[in-house]
């Protein structure tokens, strides 16, 4: 009698924990399947990744719908089961052998087995699954979304909302978090970490975080004589130079190289006789705010790599070319006519000397070092940020674990500092 009704369970339980196992395979392949791959085989004509791409548009559905799918046919099975064996164990019996058989079943057969194989091939499972989990999803989704919507007026009374359009994660920190993690298990070399980051980071940085500032600008009086401004210009180590009247902020238009040789060869090398006024080109300005992603976009639009930086009163700030934000990206750019001065000198015992102009992101670069760079741009201004003063020198300041001490300072300006890194201390310490 036993075995006979054993024997007619068998085949209907088999049947559901099957079914069971390929929704939790499901679910655990879809979310851990590779999106970048799936984008690149729908672009092939993959149907397949295709139909996974579309169920990712709404994940909070997709995985209440396979949730709900298999928390009903594991109940479903629970139920069979033990009235099946309630008949063969009458009372209590019957109901703990139950528990006992559909618990180890449901655990090995129908969680653990099938999600095991589903992370190890997530991308060809999701695939092989991508049509029954379409239909599951179907199916439930409404069920899900309704499910939602209760949980959702169930947590308001505690003051928590969730918006079902929201992501948990949002993309760029995912990628940020994907890239951090393959760096430091070696998979990603430190100078493509922060080539990402860099790329991150354009929406996120404004030009006043890149610019040179106008302390540090190379500009040529217009008053002077046409001799004097092209001695000026070649003497420059950039290509464009601008070109202001009565104060430096007054840039009247940049000079460009190529112009300046063009209009020298139209006037048979009478440098006197040139007009250097009308070969300027306008100037270009633009607000401080401006992200470095916006400003990317502006320059590959406008075809101009060269922009002067204002603030909200109209006063010049400073200037930012298309190689400034590059260097974000791919760190510093050098050719034959930059000169070599990156202002950081290394020193034996791992501290450095660095000027204080150096940016606090370009000091992390060359270290490898981790200051935060949100509320101060270069590493002077760190250190008065942190001293709420102007430092004198022999002053010396720890934080973010670094010793900061003063060398050289010119009126309020701190020019150079020794930063040394201290020893990492223990949680306890």
């Amino acid at each position: 009698m036993i075995w006979a009704l054993i024997a007619a369970l068998a085949p209907s339980l088999l049947i559901l924990l099957t079914m069971s196992g390929l929704l939790s395979a499901a679910e655990t392949s879809m979310t851990a399947a590779s999106r970048g791959r799936l984008h690149q085989l729908e672009r092939e004509g993959d149907r397949p990744a295709r139909r996974i791409n579309r169920l990712l548009t709404n994940q909070e559905t997709m995985i209440g719908a396979i949730l709900l799918a298999n928390n009903v046919i594991n109940i479903g099975a629970s139920a069979l089961t033990t009235s099946v064996l309630s008949v063969a164990f009458p009372g209590p019996l019957g109901a703990l052998i139950a528990t006992v058989v559909m618990t180890v079943l449901i655990v090995i057969f129908s969680e653990i087995l099938p999600k095991t194989l589903a992370i190890a091939h997530a991308d060809d499972v999701a695939r092989t699954l991508s049509v029954p989990t379409f239909w599951t999803v179907r199916l439930f989704g409404p069920l899900a979304d309704g499910a939602q919507w209760v949980v959702r007026l169930t947590l308001r009374p505690f003051g928590i909302k969730l918006d079902a359009g929201t992501d948990v994660l949002a993309a760029h920190e995912e990628i940020r978090g994907a890239v951090e993690y393959h760096h430091s298990e070696g998979l990603v070399e430190t100078r493509d970490r922060y080539m990402l980051g860099g790329v991150l980071d354009l929406g996120e940085l404004d030009v006043s975080e890149v610019m040179v500032h106008r302390r540090s600008m190379e500009t040529v009086d217009g008053s002077l004589t046409p001799r004097q401004i092209v001695a000026a210009t070649l003497a420059s180590q950039h290509s464009r130079v601008p070109i202001y009247l009565n104060e430096a902020e007054n840039v009247i238009g940049i000079l460009h190289v190529k112009d300046l040789l063009q209009a020298l060869s139209d006037a048979d090398g009478r440098i006197d006789e040139l007009d250097i006024r009308a070969i300027l080109r306008e100037p270009w300005f633009i607000p401080e705010t401006t992200s470095l992603k916006d400003q990317l976009a502006a320059f590959l639009k406008r075809q101009n790599h060269f922009a002067l930086v204002v603030d909200e009163y109209g006063a010049l700030q400073g200037l930012v070319t298309l190689e400034d934000i590059l260097e974000e990206i791919v760190g510093e750019i050098e050719d034959e006519h930059d000169v070599v001065a990156a202002g950081v000198k290394p020193d034996a015992d791992g501290a450095v000397t660095v000027e204080g102009s150096v940016t606090i992101r370009d000091l992390n670069r060359m270290m490898n070092w981790n200051l935060p760079d949100d509320e101060a741009v270069t590493v002077a201004g760190l250190l008065i940020n942190k001293a709420q003063a102007i430092p004198e020198v022999g002053q010396t300041y720890t934080f973010y674990n670094h010793r900061f001490r003063v060398e050289a300072r010119k009126g309020a300006r701190i020019t150079l500092l020794r930063v040394e890194p201290l020893p990492e201390l223990d949680d306890g310490e």
